[in-house]
């Protein structure tokens, strides 16, 4: 039975393919410096939570079949170092993850947005279209108990495609390593700047994803409306290039309607990039052979992916949404999105600042105008965390003028901000929460308490 080590096994995605391996059958072993929950209790079920935390070398034995090296392990682990005194294959997540799949049809999910829901879209049309397919996605899905299945008789995979970097041996992105038969790029907008030093650096990952990743003859599905997009179609002879538009649609009592060919197909989604995105996962589910009035009935009770404007609360007056945007084009998208749904309701858009990119100075500019279709709007982020990344000091007012939203509260003290946010709540208003972190705190169950009070 083949023996495999995770090195950094707490991983939100390691942790998912350490069980996945283990209901195969194989061996598994894994060692972490920290785990936190949910990864915690699921290793724990399944017998793969390591008795000690930290990294133990005496671990790494000539009898394994390879080790799977986590990104969030640094390059000097005591672990990987014995594992490549041995001489033992060290695999990266992406690099076993094809290495599994080279038997396999690689439909590959990428770009700067989108890349999860239209993932979670096309799983969720496949499966209720009859097909099983292996997967790998970067969010919990409801109706899926894990974020990766890898099988034996699975004859497709579909992969959300990460452009950032592999693991701490392999800078080159993640969509590099899986090499698609069929590839769907979202759309190109500046991210991870502390990796990506400028938008054409950025952009050029995806130029070198068409141009030397994707299989000979295979299928490129792309955002039209990209400019971008539009040019690296035109990169590769061989491919068989497939635009695609946001489709025709209407809003009728705070319900999106998709219209096609003289139908109408009610959805639970909302917004136009939402629109983009079902369209997106549309192609790709017609070239597996899905016919494409079955593809989007089956999209109809699709409910979005975890965090990405999910409704947690509604009691009818008072509304809250919770979504993982934080790029500028993320938290645009997400903000239109409800002011659509919501046209005549009290909207209320806060934002936590949190990751590298966001609380750049050189970068913050980029969000200018992206709340503004808000009726009132705040962003919150932590001093603390911008020296931690040590980044030029930001001050609120820099923020304010970079956002160009008059109006614009913001906050650096968590206490003030929660306080803030807990006094949201009023009849017909819509609260959009935006973070990828922990929002300075925030008792969520707290403010659901004040929208009943």
């Amino acid at each position: 039975m083949p023996r495999f080590h995770f090195i950094a096994i707490g991983g939100s995605a390691m942790h998912n393919l350490a069980l996945t391996l283990h209901d195969k059958g194989y061996i598994v072993t894994g060692s972490d410096d920290e785990i936190y929950e949910p990864s915690r209790s699921r290793l724990a079920r399944a017998g793969l939570l390591p008795e000690k935390l930290g990294w133990f070398p005496e671990r790494i034995t000539p009898d394994l079949d390879g080790i799977i090296l986590g990104k969030h392990a640094r390059a000097d682990n005591p672990e990987l170092l014995r594992a490549r005194e041995l001489g033992l294959p060290v695999y990266s997540y992406p690099e076993f993850i094809y290495q599994q799949s080279r038997d396999k049809r690689r439909v590959v999910i990428g770009g700067s947005h989108g890349k999860t829901t239209t993932t979670a879209m096309l799983l969720h049309g496949l499966v209720r279209n009859g097909r099983q397919p292996d997967f790998m996605v970067g969010s919990q899905l409801k109706g899926f108990d894990r974020m990766i299945r890898l099988t034996h008789a699975a004859d497709t995979i579909v992969l959300e495609g990460d452009e950032y970097p592999t693991s701490p041996l392999d800078d080159r992105p993640k969509f590099f390593h899986y090499r698609p038969h069929i590839a769907v790029l979202t759309g190109i907008a500046l991210d991870h700047i502390n990796v990506f030093k400028t938008p054409e650096n950025y952009a050029d990952q995806f130029r070198r994803f068409v141009t030397d990743y994707i299989e000979p003859g295979g299928t490129l599905i792309y955002n039209d409306e990209d400019p971008v997009l539009r040019d690296l179609a035109r990169l590769r002879p061989d491919l068989k290039t497939v635009p695609y538009r946001t489709p025709d649609y209407r809003v009728d009592n705070r319900r999106f309607i998709l219209q096609y060919d003289g139908r109408e197909y009610p959805l639970r989604i909302f917004g136009r990039h939402n629109m983009q995105n079902l369209e997106a996962a549309a192609e790709a589910a017609v070239r597996l052979g899905i016919d494409r009035d079955d593809f989007y009935r089956s999209l109809q009770d699709f409910e979005g992916a975890s965090l990405r404007l999910e409704k947690i609360f509604d009691n009818g007056s008072c509304v809250i949404f919770r979504d993982f945007a934080h790029a500028p084009s993320k938290v645009r998208a997400s903000v239109q999105a409800v002011r659509e749904l919501y046209p005549r309701r009290h909207l209320k858009a806060v934002l936590e600042l949190h990751t590298y990119s966001s609380l750049s100075k050189e970068f913050i500019p980029r969000y200018r105008g992206s709340l503004n279709p808000a009726d009132e709007a705040a962003v919150f982020y932590s001093p603390h965390a911008v020296a931690i990344k040590r980044l030029q000091p930001v001050e609120p007012e820099f923020i304010r003028q970079a956002f160009g939203r008059e109006g614009l509260r913001v906050f650096n003290e968590p206490g003030r901000f929660r306080e803030y946010v807990y006094g949201l709540p009023e009849p017909r208003s819509v609260i959009l929460l935006m973070s990828s972190g922990a929002l300075g705190g925030l008792d969520i169950d707290q403010l659901k308490q004040q929208c009943d009070t």
